[in-house]
Order: structure tokens, then sequence, then C-alpha cells
């Protein structure tokens, strides 16, 4: 008991006190507990483990532009059945005691993984073209990849569609003010703002772009999702490999 004690501490501190009964149920059972959620609940409140508020937060990017814009070729299709099959990208904002910064990150939709990040003390083009690009490093991705992101003017942007062509990605869309249609993106800044950085003040921007580095990792290692099988995005690539054998 001492050491399933232990053990659930050790986790509800390194999710910074988000993980509730149920994902706190998963991750023991994984690591070979016999224990259901009843009981986790119970544990939980007997330790004094209480999960923090959740708040709400705004759309960021500027959609008010003439900028071409393109049609939603995603659909809300967020569940591909495999990798660079459909990648989706957008930007958030992150404050810090010397000014606001920004994040922008591409998303593979097949595993939830992060697979390419910026952070920028301005909201430009370059920030999400930066994101881009490291994504297309670690990838390699194929021509034929739908990249899913807001009407946003970085993204209809001619610098940044053009871009897009000269790897063969094929531009999608979300509708006017339709932020269903990027959901997985918008969930995973719900969570980094709300599992991670929830009454953290950061006093530096270094100290932040640290911080959303260290979130980015335990996400993909670490952080279970019942999408996945509850499994961390990166094991469920790994499984999926082993599985079907894509490269």
């Amino acid at each position: 008991m001492l050491r399933l004690f232990r053990r659930i501490k050790a986790l509800f501190k390194e999710s910074r006190q988000s993980l509730g009964s149920r994902q706190m149920m998963k991750q023991l059972r994984k690591e070979g507990f016999k224990i259901g959620r009843f009981k986790v609940r119970r544990l939980m409140k007997k330790l004094g483990l209480v999960v923090r508020q959740r708040q709400a937060y705004k759309v960021t990017t500027n959609s008010k532009h003439n900028n071409q814009v393109a049609d939603n070729v995603l659909a809300r299709q967020f569940n591909p059945t495999a990798p660079n099959v459909a990648w989706a990208g957008d930007m958030t904002y992150l404050r810090t005691a010397q000014g606001w910064m920004y994040l922008a990150i591409v998303m593979d939709l097949h595993s939830r993984r992060i697979i390419g990040w910026a952070l920028s003390k301005r909201m430009t083009v370059q920030l999400v073209e930066r994101a881009l690009q490291m994504a297309i490093n670690l990838r390699n991705p194929p021509k034929g990849v739908i990249f899913h992101s807001d009407r946003g003017s970085q993204y209809t942007s001619k610098c940044y569609q053009t871009l897009l062509t000269k790897h063969g990605f094929i531009a999608s869309m979300s509708g006017k003010e339709a932020c269903l249609d990027n959901a997985v993106v918008e969930r995973f800044f719900g969570s980094l703002k709300n599992e991670w950085l929830l009454n953290v003040r950061h006093l530096t921007r270094y100290s932040m772009r640290s911080d959303v580095e260290k979130y980015i990792r335990y996400y993909n290692k670490i952080r279970l999702h019942s999408s996945l099988d509850d499994m961390s995005p990166i094991e469920y690539e790994n499984y999926k490999k082993k599985v079907s054998g894509w490269t």
C-alpha cells in the first residue's frame, strides 16, 4: 500500500496536480496495479490530492483579412488511420512577467503527437513557418498530406501557402468562427494551459520556453489519451508501427 501511495503522489506531482481519478486509474493499471476508480478517488482524497480548477481561454488568430481561404478538406475527420495523412496547426498566447509569448504547433492527427512547435514574442508568419519546418524535418512527409488550420492571417498568407505548396501539402481551413473544425488542436492548448501552466507564474520568456518544451515532452511521451486506447502519442505510434508495419 505504501508503494501505491507513493506512486499516486508522484504521478499527481508529475502532472502538476491535473491528473483526475479516471486518468490516475488508467496510469496505475498500465504500471501493473490492480485498482478501480472508486479506490483511486478514495486514496486521492485521503492524500489531499485535489485537481486544479480549469479556466477558459480565448482564440488568438486574426481572421479579419482579405487573403484567399482554402476549403475545409479535413471536414472534422480527426482520426486518420496512418501517420502523415493529416496534420493540423494553430497558435495561442502565453503570459509571462516580461510580456506575451505566442506558441505555434503542428500536430499529426493520427497519434495526436506534437511534431513541430515554435515560440516568439510576436505573432508572425515566420512563427508558424518555423513550427511547420520543424515538423517537416522530423517527418519528411510524402506529398498529399492535408494541413488543416484556422483562417488566421498567418496561415492564409502568401508566404505560408507557398511553403505548403512547395512541400506538396493540401491546404484545409476551418469555417468562419468554427473552432470545432480544429477541435483536437484546441484541446491540446486547453490541456497545456489548464493542466500545466495554470497558476504558474513565469518571470521570463526563457522560463516559459523551457516549460513549454517540458510539457510537450510530457504530452508526447507520458500523457495518456482515451482516443489512443489509453496510450501516449509516441507509445501509440510505436504500437501501430509494430502492428501495421508502416514506416
